[in-house]
């Protein structure tokens, strides 16, 4: 039963890492781009009036990079290598509309800057999928519906 268990997460694992190998020959993408993506956006969006406040409590930046560098490897690369929940942890923050509308605009300058236009499409596809996400997730917890939204704005 165990050489079961372990031959099959073996095939797992390498089932995991070709799919990485495959966006990452499509999109030329790699971790050591998402780490330069993830320190130039939080760079600029440190400095911005909207979304700067939002950073004041991260006292670890280096952590704070590798972490979300680990969620863009595993959003983007496919990678596994990110386990957190980010609606938990944005919770908190009491992010409104404008804020996920900066994060994209600075998000999306930063990858066209920094990846190759494949990569950065990916990553900006991904990105408004994800901002989403977590503004529905965040008016959800607030009682609210983003934007008036019904339902055919969803699909």
């Amino acid at each position: 039963m165990t050489d079961n268990l372990n031959q099959g997460t073996a095939e797992i694992a390498e089932r995991r890492a070709e799919s990485t190998r495959q966006i990452q020959a499509a999109t030329g993408l790699d971790v050591a781009m998402l780490e330069r993506l993830v320190r130039a956006f939080y760079g600029a969006a440190r400095q911005d009036d909207v979304l700067g406040p939002s950073f004041d409590h991260v006292s670890d930046w280096d952590a704070h990079i590798a972490a979300i560098t680990a969620f863009w490897s595993s959003a983007a690369l496919a990678t596994g290598s990110y386990s957190g929940r980010p609606l938990a942890a944005h919770l908190p923050l009491d992010l409104k509309p404008r804020h996920f509308a900066r994060w994209l605009d600075l998000f999306e300058r930063a990858a066209r800057d920094i990846c190759p236009a494949a990569g950065a499409e990916l990553l900006i596809e991904k990105a408004q999928r994800i901002a989403k996400s977590l503004e529905i997730g965040a008016a959800a917890h607030r009682g609210e519906l983003p934007g008036g939204a019904g339902r055919d704005q969803f699909r």
